[in-house]
Order: structure tokens, then sequence, then C-alpha cells
């Protein structure tokens, strides 16, 4: 019998731009497909260390199956490491549909002052955009547009801190240190709290958040690193992607 042909993993040459190192990481996680099966093939716990994940998305690598948003980010950090000029942070959406909310999740790439994503979804335009936006905000409002031409209203964003490099860490992902209500805040007030979160990650100022709120503004001088955070059990599992 024939085998299913295994799509080779990428691998970064020095000939390469980082925009093309990206779009070979994309087309990669294309060829594995879209997950349309309704079974999880890939058990992704977001409270599990780095290391704990990197080894999930070695095992994705292996197995070529198809995957939906949560593993897209995953192996999007596995296949970007070792690059520390191309920082990865995780970007998730809540929508409302048709009396429904969906939840979404994509990886946001910034690097050489310009911003863009890898992600897997359903539709073409709910997962990679280009390393051509100037600002989180321009990227974040990219998503937006596009989920307006399927009806979706964009309820919440949530932004994380940037991924470490170091493939053995750990520490978890921080996947929502700033959560916005963006369908209850003009675009102006979006941007500016996008902006002067993107500033101070770009100066690594950030710490994890040990609170699931929506980020405060902080005066200056206060310190950024509040108590650790104890991973709670009733975290509810991330809903997939249904977009």
């Amino acid at each position: 019998c024939v085998q299913p042909s295994v799509p080779p993993v990428p691998n970064y040459k020095l000939s390469m731009s980082i925009p093309e190192w990206l779009q070979a990481i994309q087309t990669y996680m294309k060829m594995l497909q879209y997950n349309h099966t309704g079974t999880q093939f890939f058990e992704i716990r977001k409270t599990r260390p780095l290391s704990g994940l990197m080894e999930t998305a070695k095992e994705m690598t292996r197995e070529s199956l198809p995957i939906k948003c949560l593993e897209a980010v995953i192996l999007g950090i596995y296949l970007t490491n070792g690059q520390p000029s191309v920082e990865r942070f995780p970007i998730s959406f809540k929508t409302h549909f048709s009396g429904n909310y969906f939840h979404h999740v994509v990886l946001g790439i910034y690097c050489n002052g310009r911003y863009g994503s890898l992600g897997m979804s359903r539709r073409s335009d709910l997962m990679d955009k280009p390393l051509t936006y100037r600002t989180l905000s321009d990227l974040i409002f990219e998503f937006e547009d596009s989920y307006k031409k399927y009806l979706h209203s964009v309820k919440k964003v949530k932004i994380g801190l940037y991924v470490p490099h170091e493939p053995h860490s750990f520490q978890p992902i921080e996947w929502k240190q700033l959560v916005l209500n963006v369908s209850k805040m003009m675009r102006t007030e979006v941007r500016k709290e996008l902006e002067k979160y993107a500033r101070d990650m770009r100066m690594k100022i950030l710490k994890p958040s040990s609170a699931h709120s929506p980020m405060k503004e902080r005066p200056r001088g206060k310190s950024l690193s509040p108590r650790r955070r104890q991973g709670s059990p009733q975290r509810r599992a991330c809903r997939r992607d249904k977009s």
C-alpha cells in the first residue's frame, strides 16, 4: 500500500530572509492541513512548562497529523526557536456569531520593527499574516476586519508575553498578560492600550501576571513583577477555533 507522504520539516538556511523562513514554516503547517475531524490528536495543556509543550511539538512533526489553532501556535514556537531576532507571543480572540462565542489563537511575530503572525484556521485570512505591519494594533485591526467578513464580532483580544527561545524552559507560556474588551472600546482607545503594551514588551519590562484581570495602567516606577501565579486547576480548557 502507498504510505501517505510526510511533509519534510523546514530547515533554516543562512540564505533565507526571516520572512522567507516564516513562509516556509507556514507552508509546512498548511501541508499538515487543518484538523476538521472533530478529534483532537494532540493534548495541549496551556499550563504545562514550555519544555513539555516543545516535546509535543516534536511529536507533531513525527506524526504529521492535521492540527488546529492551538497546536499551530505550539508548533510555530518550536520551529522558530533559535532565531533570537524573531519574538513570538500568543494572540487570542473571543468572537460572537449567531448567538455563539468562538475562541481562536494565533502566534504573533515581531521582527525588525514589523509585526505578523503564524497559525491555522478554517479561514485563510484568520491565520498567518505577513511580517509587514508597523504596529501591533495594525495587526490586530487586520484580524478584526477579517472577522467582519464572516459576520463575527470580536469581543475580547488577549495578548501574551514573548515566549523564551530556551526550549528546555520550565516556565509556562503567558497567554493573556493584556486582556482588552474591544467590543466596549473605541478603536483609538484599543490602539493606545496595544501600543503601550507593545512598547513595554519590546523593552522586556513585563513579567507574568498573577491575575487574570485586564492589565491596569501602572504608574511608572512601580514594580512590574507581581507575585508568581499558582496554576489554577479550575481553569477552563481552551475551546478550539471554530472560525
